[in-house]
């Protein structure tokens, strides 16, 4: 057994008998209350799973394992222009515990020993046309390996619940390892007339995923690591998350749960928003003429698309009631890496505009910058401009933390997820 699955079985068998000794003596206490509107708005804030790789507060951003991404930043293992190895943040979403580079490298080359992608998922994508959307092309991939899925296997033979967690760790480290082959080879059919670039197994595992993209410049193999880093998880409540633990919750397998939670992903109020932010800044830039507009052309522009009751992509959050820290990530190593970019400069720009209009409306709890307002400035200045490719790398990126979790919810047992639901009738009875 490799010493991280041996430090997790430690630790999740310890808090499986806590949770398990928590919930027979309490499990009946009382810890919140559900109003109409969770029940009628989207079940927004209601507490129902337990997500172990990370948590989201309203004011502070995204935590893993306690960790905020500053932090994280300068604690965890890192490439050699400082930024963090997402091989860290797995262990670290894992055990709770920081690695050592040591530890760091075992994993980076255990994924390369596991990343042999099946024939079968190249022919099957092969046989699509080269311009069915990538994210489609991604979760059929994704389904294209299930027929290697341990755990299916394993459960058809008989296996002990107890077991349940080997081989989902198994079946996750194996699809960690072949997610960015099969990405790359999306990408390259899709955009670059199918010129293939093979692995480079002396890379780690964002670099090599770069390299396979087609880039060896060593700044856009940082960004690949702080991209797959900042972008893995989001705790469990989000759309794509939560349909990987609906779905696993089943006892599917992690190529079926993961399939299914891309799919979620690729919608355009969760991942697809990635791809509406660029997108709405190209529109822009055309219509103003200008590759370089200034703050009034792009608050004129933003209050004609709020006039026409649509939403100003990159802006708001279920959740946050502040910036993003992933924005301000990204806008760091674009301040630290790039130079005179008119891009760049416009969304920086737009972040000075967007919030106090927003804010101005009454309406909108969150005004703030979220992830995705910046992401696409910076793989178009790598030379990414093909923006349906960009929520297939967040695809990538999230496969750590929703597979993280994944291992972590069959270790400590829990159940097949049903939530209840009512009728309109029955609200109205309620307030009767």
């Amino acid at each position: 057994m490799d010493s991280l699955k041996q430090k997790f079985a430690e630790k999740a068998l310890t808090l499986y008998k806590e949770l398990r000794a928590i919930g027979k003596e309490h499990g009946d206490k009382v810890m919140g209350e559900v109003t109409l509107s969770q029940i009628t708005g989207g079940a927004r804030g209601i507490k129902m799973m337990v997500w172990e790789t990370s948590q989201l507060d309203a004011q502070e951003g995204i935590r893993f394992r306690g960790y905020s991404i500053p932090e994280i930043k300068k604690l965890l293992p890192s490439g050699p222009q400082g930024e963090p190895l997402p091989e860290g943040l797995f262990w670290l979403m894992l055990t709770g515990e920081i690695p050592t580079e040591e530890e760091v490298n075992a994993l980076t080359k255990d994924w390369q020993s596991r990343a042999e992608v099946p024939q079968q998922v190249y022919t099957t994508l092969d046989s699509l046309p080269a311009d069915t959307h990538p994210m489609t092309q991604f979760t059929i991939g994704i389904m294209a390996m299930q027929s290697d899925s341990i755990f299916d296997r394993r459960y058809a033979e008989g296996m002990a619940k107890t077991d349940h967690w080997d081989a989902v760790y198994e079946d996750s480290m194996n699809l960690i390892a072949r997610l960015p082959r099969v990405a790359a080879y999306i990408y390259r059919r899709a955009f670059k007339g199918g010129e293939h670039i093979a692995p480079d197994t002396s890379l780690d595992w964002s670099a090599n995923f770069a390299h396979m993209l087609g880039s060896d410049d060593e700044d856009f193999r940082s960004l690949m690591r702080l991209y797959l880093t900042i972008h893995a998880d989001h705790e469990g409540g989000n759309a794509s998350a939560h349909t990987v633990n609906l779905v696993g919750s089943t006892l599917s397998d992690p190529y079926r749960s993961f399939a299914a939670g891309m799919n979620a992903l690729a919608g355009p109020l969760h991942g697809l928003a990635n791809q509406e932010v660029i997108k709405w800044i190209f529109e822009m830039i055309e219509e103003l003429g200008t590759k370089t507009p200034t703050k009034e052309q792009i608050q004129q522009y933003v209050q004609e698309t709020l006039d026409a009751r649509k939403v100003i992509p990159g802006y708001g959050h279920a959740v946050l009631r502040e910036p993003d820290p992933r924005f301000t990530a990204q806008r760091r190593f674009a301040e630290e890496y790039i130079k005179d970019s008119d891009l760049i400069e416009t969304v920086w720009k737009i972040f000075d505009v967007v919030p106090p209009m927003l804010e101005a409306l009454g309406k909108v709890k969150n005004p703030w910058p979220n992830v995705d307002a910046h992401s696409g400035a910076l793989l178009v200045h790598y030379g990414f401009s093909e923006y349906s490719f960009y929520t297939v790398l967040f695809g990538v990126s999230r496969a750590l933390g929703v597979l993280a979790a994944g291992i972590w919810t069959r270790a400590l047992g829990m159940p097949l997820e049903r939530p209840k639901s009512v009728t309109s009738d029955w609200i109205k009875d309620q307030l009767k």
